[in-house]
């Protein structure tokens, strides 16, 4: 079962959440240059505050609490203590692009919590193999949105059309990690839809993504629980798929993401 990442502040709906099996609750309290990357575009930008993490945390009885702290810095030491006394589960580190980053905060880290290392910039992608082995990485989650604009691409899933994401998935499979990337829409929603997205992640092995904000319209006569479950149903169908089936969803996918990577350049 792919675990599905909820990023939340709210305790009650964080409570909701965790009574469906396989969820990740997610705490954002990245604020380091992220404005000025996002700037211009229609993008999440968190406003957690540190003592969310311990009100999300109180609630929970199943799921699991990842944290985005910032990317290190000359105070990354006393903020993962804080995070740490709140009760978070799981470290994210974003925005590294050498090992030397990781390598320090798993350092400081120092083994209490596992770490999810946010593979996100050009830097991170180039020098996977010197980071991979980071003592405390428990998984590699590839964020699609901050790598395609590291890679100068123009939508977020060429990485996923192009083989990039495969070829991290052979590297972290190989290396004992979890593998996690992007975010997933509705299933027949999203300029590429969930359900496509939700194949390649079964396709590779993916154990974590990122639930979008589709979810959570208030258009729809289905609750986020219905929502879920329906994304469940279909996860366990494409599991079966067979082989044929396997790669015929694989090249629709690649040939719906050039139409659509086309189509931006048009309209650029």
């Amino acid at each position: 079962m792919i675990e599905l990442i909820q990023i939340t502040n709210d305790p009650d709906f964080a409570a909701r959440c965790d009574r469906l099996p396989g969820m990740r609750l997610f705490v954002d309290l990245e604020r380091h240059g992220k404005a000025e990357r996002q700037a211009g575009r229609s993008t999440f930008i968190s406003s957690h505050v540190l003592e969310d993490v311990g009100r999300v945390r109180a609630v929970l009885r199943q799921s699991r609490l990842m944290v985005r702290v910032n990317p290190l810095h000359e105070r990354t030491a006393d903020e993962v203590d804080a995070v740490l006394e709140q009760g978070c589960d799981l470290l994210m580190l974003p925005m590294f692009e050498r090992a030397a980053a990781l390598q320090e905060f798993c350092r400081i880290v120092d083994g209490r919590r596992p770490v999810v290392a946010l593979l996100e910039t050009a830097g991170a992608l180039h020098s996977l193999n010197d980071w991979i082995d980071a003592r405390g990485v428990e998984e590699v989650f590839i964020g699609l949105n901050d790598l395609h604009l590291s890679l100068g691409l123009r939508f977020m899933f060429e990485p996923l059309a192009s083989g990039v994401v495969e070829s991290v998935a052979r590297a972290v499979h190989a290396a004992g990690l979890r593998l996690g990337f992007g975010g997933v829409a509705r299933l027949d929603e999203g300029l590429l839809p969930g359900r496509l997205v939700l194949a390649e992640h079964v396709r590779l092995g993916s154990r974590s993504v990122i639930l979008s904000r589709t979810f959570h319209r208030a258009d729809s006569g289905e609750s986020f629980e219905q929502q879920v479950r329906s994304l469940r149903e279909a996860e366990r169908v494409l599991a079966a798929r067979s082989t044929p089936q396997v790669q015929l969803d694989t090249k629709t996918m690649i040939a719906s993401v050039e139409r659509i990577r086309a189509e931006i350049g048009l309209a650029a």
